[in-house]
């Protein structure tokens, strides 16, 4: 037997197909209730996209642990037999809902735990680095890669402009016009947490760590010429290649790795280790196996479970914590801030955002509020009569470090091998083969011949001879000798949308 349709409030309704008319020609009737309760639906069916990462795709699966890290956390999730329900989502940076799949971009690899103790929220890219490492100068960064404010196009003279302005970008930037720029698919990139973590153990020993998840489908990339080929015939290929992937049964997977730093080392490394444009090097720190992440569910409905989903780095459970990484520690508040925005304050209830934890909390009402306490609960604390209490013995200590107490606006203390550039050229000099190498020069040759301009293209050489002479000075001639065909673009010009696909 079909099922009836219905209103939203489940009223069987009287028509599909005819709105209520007063007479054959005359005009519609405002008491035709389901018909103003489809048109006033569809009109509020788009919540505002994400500002960054707004294109993307997801799945549901596992974490399983299989090693014992328990002497570097006491995190519930990550003891050795446990498993836990994940979900991820992958998204390029810059582009909006619709822009293609296969621009050059960071990809993010953002991981949602629903944990035992609340839901862990690992929120990352598949880049172990990032272009700034201070958060006063992200939103700067992003609109530089975003749209023009006259022409609404996106800008090349624009984004090297920020870029070698800001030369502590000079390791992502490295990362983001070699092949690893434009992965073959989600499923062929490596994630990682980025920042510097800290664990704390059941006897309150610290140390920091980083989070890596190393593909098991091998890693692979796009031409930029494949790249620019399938953003005009196959936009949506990432996205529908995950999706493919995981219906037919062939889940990805990665292997989870640590680094761990034990908590003392953090002042003397080579390297600042809370600088979110720096790695640490795996000969000092080796990977620490820890378990595999699967996905094996697709999404029932995109909208609901991927567009509505939020993940935010303040969401650790005990045994995981905070570090000075002040990337890290703006983010902690920036990206909670963003949700109460785009999906509303009782985000946290939706289903897919909703903890698999019992929730104890005094927030109240709001919009959409679903979820709600007995009436016999006290809505304030401290109470006399039973309401939830703050076990500060037991979680009140979690994740502290040692500063010094005073104002200041500075920079991080520089490590005795940091730089801007120090990491980036041992990537391109010691990471990289020929054939990689090469890859990277026309990749950045062909991005700085596309609208950027004098003196942004001076500074752009100068940019790459600090990573690596050979390197800047192959870029140099390779751009003076592609401008012998076309006159120097000014400041800012518009692009043809047929160079989208090249954009960052």
């Amino acid at each position: 037997m079909t099922k009836p349709t219905t209103s939203n409030s489940g009223i069987p309704v009287p028509s599909d197909d005819q709105s209520l008319t007063a007479g054959t020609q005359g005009p519609i009737l405002l008491h035709d209730h389901y018909l103003i309760e489809k048109m006033a639906q569809f009109n509020r069916e788009r919540v505002p996209e994400r500002v960054v990462h707004a294109k993307g795709a997801g799945a549901f699966g596992v974490l399983e642990i299989t090693e014992d890290i328990s002497q570097y956390t006491k995190a519930a999730a990550l003891q050795k037999g446990v498993t836990t329900e994940a979900l991820a989502r992958f998204s390029t940076v810059a582009g909006e809902q619709g822009s293609p799949d296969t621009w050059r971009d960071p990809r993010g690899f953002a991981l949602k735990f629903y944990t035992t103790e609340g839901n862990w929220d690992l929120v990352g890219n598949n880049t172990p680095v990032f272009f700034v490492k201070d958060p006063i100068k992200f939103q700067d960064f992003i609109r530089s890669q975003k749209r023009l404010p006259d022409s609404g196009l996106r800008d090349h003279d624009m984004q090297w402009d920020f870029w070698t302005l800001s030369p502590e970008s000079a390791h992502q930037v490295t990362w983001l016009m070699g092949d690893r720029g434009i992965p073959r698919s989600y499923r062929h990139m490596d994630g990682f947490g980025s920042h510097t973590y800290q664990f704390v153990n059941e006897a309150g020993e610290r140390s920091w760590v980083k989070f890596h998840f190393k593909t098991n489908q091998g890693i692979d990339f796009l031409t930029q010429e494949k790249a620019d080929e399938l953003a005009g015939s196959s936009p949506d290929d990432h996205r529908q290649d995950l999706f493919g992937a995981i219906k037919e049964g062939d889940f990805p997977s990665w292997d989870f790795y640590i680094q761990v730093m034990p908590y003392d080392d953090a002042e003397s490394y080579k390297y600042n280790p809370f600088d979110l444009t720096k790695v640490w090097s795996q000969k000092d720190y080796p990977k620490i196996k820890v378990g595999k992440l699967t996905l094996n569910r697709n999404p029932e409905n995109y909208f609901a479970q991927i567009e509505q989903s939020s993940f935010e780095p303040s969401n650790l459970v005990p045994g995981i914590a905070a570090s000075p990484d002040k990337m890290l520690l703006g983010r902690i508040f920036s990206y909670a801030d963003a949700h109460r925005y785009r999906i509303g304050t009782n985000y946290a209830q939706l289903p897919v955002n909703a903890p698999k934890a019992p929730v104890n909390t005094y927030s109240k009402e709001g919009s959409m509020r679903y979820a709600f306490n007995s009436p016999d609960t006290p809505v304030y604390a401290p109470n006399s009569y039973g309401g939830p209490h703050a076990d500060t013995a037991k979680y009140g200590d979690d994740g502290s470090w040692d500063f010094e107490p005073r104002f200041v606006r500075t920079g991080y203390v520089e490590h005795p091998e940091d730089g801007d550039f120090v990491q980036a050229g041992i990537l391109v000099r010691e990471v990289m083969d020929d054939a990689q190498r090469e890859r990277l020069a026309g990749n950045i040759i062909g991005h700085a011949l596309n609208g950027v301009s004098e003196p942004v293209l001076q500074r752009v050489f100068e940019y790459w001879t600090n990573v690596d002479a050979d390197l800047g000075k192959k870029v140099e001639e390779g751009v003076r000798a592609g401008q012998g065909n076309a006159a120097p673009t000014t400041s800012q010009s518009p692009t043809t949308p047929g160079d989208e696909a090249e954009k960052v």
